[in-house]
């Protein structure tokens, strides 16, 4: 898993936060505590993907371009970190003669395609909106 789906959905609930408001980099970072570059990279990709639009120069920014009610965390994973959750390095050695070395990397990958297979279905279920009424609450 990597920070990104996490600043993703950040920023995405501070946006359905301003509703109609157009938010910087800059106010962005500050509020999810990391450097304007680093949103503007994730910001990118989130407007390819139709979740935000963007207006440059003074008073340009990013505004929510969806439904936070529609908006859910499994849209959000699939386009920022789909595939994070299984490690890049796997233990074993498919030329291995020993059954465990050559079979456990196989095992290792259903282990995991099965656990992002339902972190997904979980994720399906949280929208943007549940996200900031969980926030809002007091």
């Amino acid at each position: 898993m990597n920070s990104e789906f996490t600043i993703a959905v950040h920023s995405l609930a501070l946006l359905a936060n301003l509703p109609d408001h157009m938010a910087s980099s800059e106010h962005i970072a500050k509020n999810v505590c990391t450097n304007p570059a680093r949103i503007r990279k994730i910001m990118s990709i989130l407007r390819k993907h139709g979740f935000v639009r963007t207006k440059e120069g003074i008073g340009g920014g990013y505004i929510l371009d969806r439904d936070p009610r529609e908006l859910n965390l499994a849209q959000i994973y699939e386009t920022i970190s789909s595939g994070t959750l299984k490690p890049h390095w796997c233990t074993g050695d498919p030329e291995d003669t020993c059954v465990v070395s050559s079979k456990m990397h196989c095992v290792m990958d259903q282990i995991f395609n099965q656990a992002e297979f339902h972190y997904k279905k979980y994720l399906e279920q949280i929208t943007i909106q549940s996200v900031l009424d969980q926030i809002k609450q007091p």
